[in-house]
């Protein structure tokens, strides 16, 4: 089994196997989304007690996930990408005001999606076991889609971008809706598997079933890393 077989949904149950990608320099780039700080950031859990303290748990393996899985795969990622000179870009949520009057409604709605993320405040930052090197660029975005709240898509374009690889989270929020959009925009989306996380592995799954040879192709680290030019001598 292998990326052209797993993760089928209904729609492509027994279809064609898909092609090889070709990734060429100067037409790939990655695009690491919402990988912030706030977002491993959690309480002291001897402080918790009762609906709060099972919430905590709850979220244990999303966390673990992270920090084991995650987090090295897109510095597997970005070591390969930047070794070889190929394009990095990241997105991140944070408002331009403090307040958050400029946020999508998606992000003021109650409940845990209502994220107030100032855009100079140390939650809304990247995470700095992968921070963006000083020549990357780094879109801020107040939607779900970093193409839909950004000119990312210009961006992509004036590079000379036609694939664009996406890890990150959530799978099933903020980079879904990045790849439906990249993809109605006729971009090549891969989706790397092991290098996202959603809020649980049933949420994450699922949704790369939906994604997958519908709006990208989902693959593994070291599937894609196959793909992409040797590492220089």
């Amino acid at each position: 089994m292998n990326w052209k077989t797993e993760r089928r949904s209904f729609y492509y149950k027994g279809a064609p196997e898909p092609e090889d990608p070709v990734l060429e320099k100067g037409r790939v780039a990655l695009l690491v989304i919402d990988m912030q700080n706030t977002y491993l950031d959690r309480p002291d859990p001897a402080g918790l007690s009762g609906e709060a303290l099972a919430r905590y748990h709850a979220w244990t393996p999303f966390h673990t996930r992270m920090r084991e899985t995650v987090i090295p795969n897109n510095q597997r990622l970005l070591e390969r990408f930047r070794g070889v000179g190929l394009d990095v870009l990241f997105a991140r949520i944070a408002c331009l005001r403090a307040d958050g009057r400029d946020r999508s409604l998606s992000q003021r709605k109650p409940g845990w999606n209502n994220l107030l993320l100032p855009k100079d405040e140390e939650a809304s930052q990247i995470l700095a076991p992968i921070a963006p090197r000083a020549d990357e660029i780094v879109v801020t975005k107040t939607t779900d889609s970093a193409l839909t709240g950004t000119n990312l898509r210009l961006v992509l374009a004036n590079l000379g971008i036609t694939h664009v690889v996406c890890s990150g989270i959530f799978t099933d929020q903020c980079v879904s809706s990045t790849v439906r959009s990249l993809a109605d925009e006729s971009f090549d989306v891969i989706v790397v598997d092991d290098a996202c996380a959603a809020g649980s592995m049933d949420l994450h799954v699922s949704e790369l079933e939906r994604l997958h040879m519908i709006y990208a192709n989902v693959m593994t680290t070291d599937e894609l890393l196959g793909y992409l030019p040797p590492p220089r001598p």
